[in-house]
């Protein structure tokens, strides 16, 4: 049985440079390729938008997710958080492997932040347990993701048994470092940057990160490595930088 697993999680940014100067859709495909992650968590995913579609001559056809996926990842999930004139989007999860069963799960703290967080099952040959990956992009004021921590936590609670492994992994605008205090203790969960260097990841800006938004948190998993995907292509494909981690199933 393979025990070894390789994650990734990032917010694309909706296919866009900084200050969206520029669509880097392509760039963003051959980019994640050549990660050769297993299974990957992604933010500020374009379901659909029609004027860019009518404005970039290149625009892919398809979702971005689904663009992304190519040929690379078999299955994938996508949970429509924002809806508006012409377009959609929300977070994805791309998997090698399949994808069982899935939901999203509406965590708006108010009218004006559309959030969720999208749950999937996946069946890794081997396991005689699903994995369970939970992608999420929590909100930008603290009271709001206070809130939506503890949904999480209620979630997991119910949804996810102990023994079965676990990922929650995204964009937690969590600029206080605040959301392990909700998330492990009684759901035994670690960061993986935390438990590989010490302290969480600093993801944002992708040119100069500073600030600890990206989290990987696991149960179950020892985790290998951790790395930032920053500097060139990275800098210049989304204003957050990309999270890798390599993981051992225990």
């Amino acid at each position: 049985m393979n025990r070894t697993l390789h994650i990734a999680t990032y917010n694309i940014h909706k296919g866009f440079s900084h200050f969206n100067r520029r669509m880097v859709m392509h760039e963003l495909r051959d980019s994640l390729h050549a990660i050769h992650a297993d299974v990957v968590f992604l933010q500020e995913v374009l379901g659909n938008h029609e004027r860019h579609a009518e404005r970039y001559t290149n625009w892919p056809e398809k979702p971005q997710y689904e663009f992304l996926a190519d040929s690379v990842w078999t299955d994938f999930a996508y949970g429509k958080n924002a809806a508006y004139d012409g377009g959609h989007h929300g977070n994805a999860i791309l998997s090698r492997f399949p994808i069982v069963k899935w939901e999203n799960e509406n965590i708006s703290a108010h009218r004006f932040e559309h959030r969720g967080m999208l749950h999937c099952e996946i069946a890794i040959p081997g396991w005689d347990e699903p994995l369970h990956c939970v992608n999420v992009h929590l909100g930008l004021f603290g009271r709001g993701r206070k809130t939506q921590l503890l949904a999480l936590r209620s979630r997991i609670e119910k949804l996810v048994p102990p023994h079965h492994p676990l990922i929650i992994a995204g964009d937690f605008n969590d600029w206080r470092i605040q959301a392990g205090e909700v998330l492990s203790g009684l759901l035994n969960l670690h960061e993986v940057f935390e438990s590989a260097h010490g302290k969480p990841a600093r993801s944002f800006p992708s040119l100069l990160p500073l600030f600890h938004l990206d989290r990987i948190y696991v149960r179950g998993f020892q985790v290998k490595t951790a790395q930032v995907l920053h500097g060139r292509p990275w800098s210049k494909i989304s204003d957050h930088a990309a999270l890798s981690a390599t993981m051992i199933r225990l």
